[in-house]
């Protein structure tokens, strides 16, 4: 899973993997991508990264901001 290979290169809690896991899997649901091997999931998982890094840490709202940054409607 191309976010897991993301966290392991810094210094994270569980809690956080956790979060930005579940954060990961609302993101790829509602861009309805299934296929975590796609190249597109790497920078969907950066993106979902930026966005709690930026202080968003609802996983549900990071799925929703990484959407409109996407252009994707809600």
């Amino acid at each position: 899973m191309p976010i897991n290979r993301l966290l392991k290169q810094g210094k994270i809690n569980p809690d956080e993997v956790e979060r930005l896991n579940h954060a990961f899997t609302f993101t790829l649901k509602r861009l309805h991508l299934v296929d975590r091997d796609d190249p597109i999931c790497e920078i969907v998982a950066r993106k979902v990264i930026e966005i709690d890094r930026a202080g968003t840490h609802d996983p549900q709202e990071i799925a929703v901001q990484v959407a409109k940054e996407f252009g994707i409607p809600k």
